[in-house]
């Protein structure tokens, strides 16, 4: 039979359950089932969980700031005969006695993921799924839309102003291909153009194309080049409010925080 484990907090649970996780690492070949209780912060909720470690036979771990509530869980856990096992309480002890100073007493003042830390993860999630021209249904979703032609640093830079938390969307211009009608639906002040002088952008296909083993001529001469970078200043068009942003010198650092401005939007913390 496997052995449950009732992980206990007035908060998400998150830092018990790594804690035994993390001791539960040295047990080769053992399994437990977690249990997690979050949000218990008053007696009844104390109550009702050590009733149910009584029938499941479980273990309880707990982190419970409030004294009150740890003593309760302890003298039930007694009363059941369940074994209970205190995170908090020996450590916040101490920490009173080193630093003469009593606790706050607040549950869930310890948040190991903040809010910065949450947008850089949905920022690059979204830039994996709407990189090269995916999900373009999607593109309104975008806080910030790069367009231009094969090899003007389009991936890159996503990555780079996703892991500053914007989310970003890159759309390919090639000629001869319409971009998707939802990429001029957008409203201002969410398109940037990126181009390379023709010069450095060949000498970065030719770069590619020998690294992948191929010979497209097309793809790596002046005048192909020249007819694309005609192509996607056509566009402009039809969106005259797009700015356009010359990557030939630009390191991506610069480039993002080029594009920042270009858009006028407030720098991510």
């Amino acid at each position: 039979m496997i052995k449950k484990i009732f992980i206990v907090s007035d908060s998400t649970g998150t830092t018990a359950k790594q804690v035994v996780e993390a001791a539960m690492s040295q047990f080769h070949g053992k399994e437990v089932e977690f249990v997690v209780y979050n949000n218990i912060k008053d007696t009844e909720g104390i109550h009702k969980v050590v009733k149910e470690a009584f029938s499941a036979n479980a273990f309880i771990v707990y982190t419970i700031v409030l004294p009150q509530l740890r003593q309760l869980m302890f003298t039930e856990g007694r009363n059941y005969g369940v074994s209970t096992f205190d995170l908090f309480g020996p450590l916040l002890v101490r920490l009173t006695e080193l630093l003469e100073t009593e606790p706050l007493f607040e549950p869930g003042l310890y948040k190991p993921f903040d809010s910065a830390y949450l947008r850089r993860v949905e920022a690059m999630e979204f830039v994996v799924s709407h990189d090269d021209g995916l999900s373009t249904e999607e593109l309104s979703m975008a806080d910030i839309v790069l367009v231009g032609v094969s090899r003007t640093s389009k991936t890159p830079l996503s990555i780079y102003l996703a892991n500053q938390g914007w989310r970003v969307a890159n759309i390919p211009i090639v000629a001869g291909i319409n971009p998707p009608e939802e990429l001029f639906t957008l409203p201002r002040r969410r398109v940037v153009m990126l181009t390379l002088q023709p010069e450095r952008l060949a000498a970065l296909r030719q770069t590619r194309s020998t690294h992948l083993g191929t010979t497209a001529t097309s793809y790596v001469s002046i005048e192909a080049i020249k007819r694309e970078l005609a192509y996607a200043y056509e566009l402009l068009e039809r969106r005259p409010d797009w700015p356009m942003l010359d990557m030939t010198a630009k390191s991506i650092e610069e480039a993002a925080s080029d594009v920042i401005s270009l858009l006028g939007l407030q720098k991510n913390d």
